[in-house]
């Protein structure tokens, strides 16, 4: 027990540092709630705006998980509350986005920027996509701009409409949300909710011509399903979250295992959210946070995007039950990488 004692005592030394950690590390202790690694890190010098290899800075990982103490820490070692991580994202867009509110509350209430430079997406866009109304109310009461637009200009009401957020859509048109505005591909939230099959809620956006106009296009295009990003359940995200943690940490068996498990949940929540008549072909996993669009799971009936995917998930099954655990992996990875390819013709 010698060594135990005298490790105890060189960790409460003036002197020591910690060896300080790579965005890997950083981001795997942190996404895991460790507060002391955390503190270690920032007294051994760490820049507390440290970017990890997924979600950002300390600051943005603790308002991605709701980690109010995390945040804390890491403002009150300076911290900037309004940095960017390189996806163009602040804290509060990400805890806007994870339905975390007591984080979006903390951020606005120390003074969080609410609104993006023109042209970027803004916490309030996240929140409308995902449906978080009780975020949409904070950012508004908070000033948040009604009308901001995206890097394309789509708005934020194109994006509850995309949606189906009908309540959501009331609440924006009631705050002044221009239906009419047109982004760079010349959709305004009425085509958008045409596109959707929605059709009454298109009457509602359009006045009579703008409709008429909507309608005599839709009669020429091919017919086709509304689609709707189902997020996933959050037990199967965080199967998937812990199986990432796990990866990086070198734990392949644990992340195989967590891999499963998150499969086999998918498996379960796609028997519920389609009709028996018209099985969904594949999981869309997106992963890219340039848009809000690109930050869910959902459901899809394409056979196009099932053939690469599921070829990629067998053989890593494959790999597995040859005990080649480090490959299996590498497969299980270039299918979400196929899967994301599959899902780009959306907004």
């Amino acid at each position: 027990m010698r060594w135990l004692f005298f490790l105890t005592w060189l960790l409460i030394q003036p002197g020591f540092t910690a060896e300080l950690p790579d965005p890997v590390r950083f981001s795997t202790r942190l996404e895991l709630g460790d507060i002391e690694a955390a503190r270690r890190w920032l007294d051994s010098g760490l820049s507390p705006d440290f970017e990890g290899a997924r979600i950002g800075t300390g600051l943005m990982i603790g308002a991605w998980e709701g980690n109010i103490p995390l945040m804390e820490l890491f403002v009150s070692r300076g911290a900037r509350i309004d940095a960017v991580n390189r996806f163009g994202e602040t804290a509060l867009m990400l805890a806007a986005w994870k339905n975390r509110k007591e984080a979006v509350r903390w951020l606005i209430d120390r003074g969080a920027r609410i609104d993006q430079p023109d042209r970027q997406w803004s916490a309030l866009h996240y929140a409308a996509f995902a449906g978080h109304g009780e975020i949409v109310d904070l950012l508004l009461a908070a000033g948040a701009r009604v009308n901001a637009r995206s890097t394309n200009g789509s708005t934020v009401l194109m994006m509850a409409v995309r949606e189906g957020h009908e309540g959501l859509i009331e609440r924006l048109l009631a705050a002044g949300a221009d239906a009419a505005l047109v982004n760079d591909h010349g959709d305004d939230a009425a085509s958008w909710a045409m596109r959707q099959g929605r059709f009454a809620l298109a009457r509602r956006l359009a006045d009579a011509r703008r409709f008429a106009q909507l309608v005599e296009r839709e009669v020429t295009r091919p017919a086709a399903p509304p689609q709707r990003s189902l997020p996933a359940p959050d037990i199967v995200e965080e199967q998937l979250r812990r199986a990432r943690l796990f990866e990086a940490e070198g734990r392949r068996s644990e992340a195989l295992a967590a891999y499963r498990e998150a499969l086999a949940l998918i498996k379960a929540e796609q028997a519920r959210s389609q009709p028996a008549s018209a099985p969904p072909k594949a999981l869309v996993i997106r992963a890219s946070r340039t848009a809000p669009a690109k930050q869910s799971l959902f459901f899809v009936a394409s056979d196009t995007a099932e053939t690469e995917a599921e070829r990629l998930l067998e053989h890593a099954r494959n790999l597995e039950a040859q005990g080649r655990r480090q490959e299996a992996l590498r497969f299980y990875r270039e299918a979400a990488a196929s899967i994301r390819a599959s899902a780009a013709h959306s907004p």
